[in-house]
């Protein structure tokens, strides 16, 4: 049966551009996936913990030979890879904080980094990436090619690389200028800004499109 693991991290709530974004995947997997089940996770509201020492340990050490704080560390790496095991799709919204990605998603991504959960600790391959992996990022800025903060952007380039070791292969849907309607700065890129949200609808909108509805 296909299933759809929801993530959202961003911390502006109902003002977010990203989960507006992702809710419109979601919705649009539930309609080519009638018999479907979803998962939700919101990082932005519930955070999961970062590793400390005896999560890192944890990751180096025998599981029949964990603390009580390494156990737990690992029982929540645990659930959180049989979260994407059980996905079909795994839906990810990255909105760019402070020119990076939010530190829940990296918190999350570290969790994922499990030796015999993850990937295969002798060959080191990975072990999900047999799932359709969808990442709907929303940056304030622009961040392209011959802008003046062309290369700020520090989360969509890191998180194929962090999230290598897996398996998993995102793909990225991008609106930006998002800050634009709201900075009166920014007036003059709100067209940009409309532009590049509609061109990120459409591309949500194509994702599970049936290939014969074109014919």
């Amino acid at each position: 049966m296909p299933h759809l693991l929801h993530i959202d991290s961003s911390i502006r709530g109902e003002h977010s551009i990203s989960r507006r974004l992702t809710a419109r995947a979601a919705a649009a997997w539930r309609a080519a996936h009638p018999d479907g089940t979803v998962t939700y996770r919101d990082l932005g509201k519930q955070p999961l913990p970062h590793l400390d020492e005896a999560g890192g340990l944890a990751r180096m050490t025998p599981p029949d030979q964990h603390t009580p704080a390494q156990r737990a560390s690992w029982q929540l790496s645990e659930e959180l890879v049989a979260e994407v095991a059980q996905a079909s799709t795994v839906l990810l919204g990255l909105p760019l904080y402070n020119y990076g990605a939010p530190s829940s998603v990296k918190a999350w991504v570290d969790h994922l980094i499990a030796p015999g959960l993850a990937f295969d600790p002798e060959t080191r391959a990975g072990l999900l990436g047999d799932r359709e992996f969808i990442v709907v990022a929303s940056r304030g800025g622009g961040y392209g090619a011959g802008t003046p903060r062309e290369g700020w952007d520090h989360a969509e380039p890191w998180l194929p690389h962090g999230i290598s070791q897996t398996g998993l292969e995102p793909r990225f849907i991008t609106a930006e200028l998002t800050l634009a309607p709201g900075v009166p700065a920014m007036a003059e890129l709100v067209p940009l800004h409309e532009e590049s949200l509609a061109a990120a609808e459409r591309s949500i909108d194509e994702l599970w499109v049936p290939a014969s509805a074109g014919v």
